[in-house]
């Protein structure tokens, strides 16, 4: 008999190879209340799989990252089976987790309805009274091939015949089956809860030259509590959204018939902007940092060279004829600091050089993917690249994580996911240089003591990285900071330094983002703090409004005094009533109102409203000054 190593809870222990993960975590004495997967190593598997390999065992439940993703891919099958049952002429194509739910894209020559949805959703109820199992077989492409051919499934066949390996896997449920990688959570019966959302339309692979196709979006929970409350925060979210605060505001348009994915910042934004680029500037100088500029254009012999031709070209935009001679707009800023690196031999004192930039960049995104600001086409990244000798790796990475957690707790974000980001399919390099890349982020992120996820496969083609996604008020995450770690540009680039022995040696590079691009992170900041930004952030941080006419020379006086203090002000001495002054400031979100009538007039002081209600009498200006300068200076989140 054969057996296997595994650990679980920290305990080592040996058992039959080929036993069932479930019958194996039920011998070890585990509690497999929300259990939907088992991790093993870093490999997620179904409860009933056979286990033929040892390592670290871990229970998947819905509260992990991976476990939700397992739950909503499965839903997707479920509501791919309620809609073969319903409408068997439809062809199922592909249907994924997302970051929030699932979708299933049908091809159906009729269009989907809300009343269709209502009918899906209840026909999903039937299959769940009947609670099948997902059952997984595994067959060879051939015969792969012969089922979804017989079944009519043509997209199914594409998808097989592109598959470099000799066997796939299905899963059934019910009278459906399904081609998928799995794995899922077993009896649907889990799926307590759940809603269709909306229909789209998507193109097959998302190529506009092929056909379009109706893409059905649902999300579900294991309990009706949390459908309660993913609406609730949803409405909150609808209440939120960047895109409309940013109009209300006059914080930011886009002009799509001048160009879809493109920001135009307003003044308003512009100095919310200003603020952000001035910390972080000054942050970096203090770590050691120096600035750089580039270009927005570069040759192709210079995207050949770093492999963006070959990897990233699809997000590039198409060329442009100069002087007979092909130029490239930059997607990313890592080649030109690169030649900047090459200007003059660099010796092994001279590193780590840390050079970061507020690049621009452009990249080619679908149109039916843009959102606002969290996706455009043209941004600007907080980027740094970092070259070092090998033997800097560590102690650089550590540096690097403590700056994201002190800048993103400034702003106001303490919780974060963290995901390790492993080599690719397609990816450049030797496989010894990733897995040194990968090792030294595992180290780092351990030292720091953050938990994180594996994404396995999610790397960038030149080289393994940490993912950073932020929480908001209403606990959502957000792609922001990310780190990687590169040792195939340097060899593409042949960038080296002067070592002590007076060689060549192959520099290390590490790309970084702290926000990741302006633009996003704005999005983010304004639906975290719904345009209520912190003091020092806000574009105008307090308003003098009138009572009478009477006072109208005196407020004058304290507006200048007021910019003197480097604060932002404005002046509302119109004709409205108190009142009315009031609720356009405090719609404007602006943290202070100070009033200003006979008795304030009178006794030389103010009336400080804040914008959240509370009124404070008779300030002397001087301390309100100094309070608010206080705020600015600590970059203080309250008002």
């Amino acid at each position: 008999m054969e057996m296997i190593k595994l650990s679980f809870n920290g305990k080592e222990f040996e058992t039959e190879k080929g036993k069932r993960a479930s019958d194996i975590l039920k011998e070890a004495g585990a509690d497999m209340t929300g259990a939907l997967v088992v991790k093993v190593g870093e490999k997620l598997l179904d409860m009933g799989s056979p286990l033929n390999e040892g390592g670290a065992m871990k229970i998947i439940t819905f509260n992990d990252a991976e476990g939700k993703q397992v739950f909503w891919h499965s839903t997707s099958h479920l509501m791919a089976a309620a809609v073969k049952n319903l409408y068997p002429e439809t062809k199922v194509t592909i249907g994924p987790a997302i970051d929030e739910g699932f979708y299933y894209d049908f091809d159906r020559d009729k269009s989907f309805t809300e009343e269709d949805l209502a009918k899906i959703e209840e026909e999903m109820k039937n299959i769940i009274k009947l609670n099948p199992a997902l059952k997984r077989t595994e067959i060879t492409k051939a015969e792969a091939v012969k089922v979804f051919t017989d079944m009519g499934e043509n997209y199914k066949v594409e998808i097989i015949q592109a598959i470099d390996a000799p066997t796939v896997s299905l899963y059934a449920l019910d009278k459906f089956t399904d081609l998928c990688r799995g794995p899922h959570i077993g009896l649907v019966k889990k799926i307590k809860a759940f809603k269709l959302t909306k229909i789209s339309g998507a193109y097959w692979r998302a190529d506009e030259k092929n056909k379009m196709l109706q893409r059905i979006y649902g999300i579900s929970f294991p309990e009706q509590k949390m459908l309660d409350e993913y609406f609730t925060v949803l409405e909150e979210a609808k209440l939120r959204d960047h895109r409309k605060i940013g109009k209300e505001l006059s914080l930011f348009s886009t002009h799509e018939e001048f160009g879809p994915g493109l920001i135009y910042w307003h003044p308003k934004g512009s100095i919310i902007r200003k603020e952000i680029e001035d910390f972080w500037r000054n942050e970096h100088l203090k770590r050691g940092y120096d600035l750089l500029f580039t270009p927005h254009v570069a040759k192709v012999d210079l995207w050949n060279t770093s492999g963006h031709t070959g990897f990233y070209k699809d997000s590039m935009y198409p060329s442009m004829i100069m002087d007979e001679t092909e130029y490239l707009v930059k997607p990313m800023n890592c080649p030109f600091h690169i030649l900047i690196y090459q200007t003059g031999m660099k010796s092994y004192r001279d590193l780590p050089l840390r050079w970061a930039e507020l690049g621009t960049v452009y990249r080619y995104e679908k149109s039916g993917t843009l959102h606002g600001l969290m996706r455009v086409r043209g941004f600007t990244q907080d980027d740094a690249h970092i070259f070092l000798r090998e033997d800097q790796l560590d102690d650089e990475l550590n540096k690097l994580i403590e700056i994201i957690e002190f800048i993103l707790k400034t702003f106001g974000f303490p919780g974060f996911d963290v995901f390790l980001s492993t080599r690719p399919k397609e990816f450049i390099g030797e496989i010894e240089a990733w897995d040194k890349s990968e090792a030294a982020l595992r180290r780092a992120l351990d030292k720091a003591g953050l938990k994180y996820n594996v994404d396995e496969g999610g790397g960038a083609f030149y080289g393994p990285k940490i993912d950073i996604k932020i929480k908001d008020a209403l606990n959502r995450t957000w792609q922001c900071s990310t780190i990687q770690v590169d040792f195939n540009l340097p060899n593409r680039f042949d960038v080296n330094y002067i070592g002590k022995d007076g060689k060549e040696h192959r520099v290390v590079m590490i790309h970084r983002a702290l926000f990741g691009s302006l633009e996003r992170f704005f999005g983010v900041l304004i639906e975290h703090y719904k345009g209520a930004f912190p003091v020092w952030l806000s574009p105008i941080q307090a308003a003098v409004l009138t009572l009478t006419d009477r006072s109208v020379e005196i407020a004058g006086g304290l507006v200048e005094k007021l910019k003197e203090a480097g604060i932002r002000v404005k002046l509302v001495d119109d004709n409205d009533k108190i009142g009315a002054k009031i609720r356009d400031a405090t719609m404007e979100k602006i943290p202070y109102m100070l009033i200003i009538g006979d008795k304030e007039v009178e006794n030389n002081t103010v009336s400080v409203r804040k914008r959240t209600g509370e009124e404070t009498k008779d300030v002397k200006l001087e301390d309100f000054i100094a309070m608010v300068k206080g705020r600015i200076a600590t970059k203080d989140l309250t008002i």
